[in-house]
């Protein structure tokens, strides 16, 4: 099973980008881990480690980060 992680900061654009790609999936074939970053502070590290630049984005099992939409920086979920 392929595992990926979705981040987001709990914004509008961020919340409708993590509906959006859940309906997508195949939840036999991906597990999702859903990281609200807004929420869990001490995971930015993290986010920041994997290339995470902005939020919402999907860090997938083989290491690529997708940027989806733009709803903040990382910078500005630290603050």
């Amino acid at each position: 099973m392929k595992k990926v992680t979705f981040y987001h900061a709990g914004c509008p654009v961020c919340v409708n980008a993590e509906q959006e790609f859940l309906n997508l999936i195949d939840s036999t074939k991906v597990q999702v881990d859903i990281i609200h970053l807004g929420e869990q502070k001490d995971k930015i590290s993290n986010a920041e480690n994997a290339g995470v630049q902005s939020v919402p984005a999907l860090v997938l099992d083989n290491g690529n980060v997708l940027h989806i939409n733009h709803g903040a920086t990382i910078e500005e979920v630290k603050s």
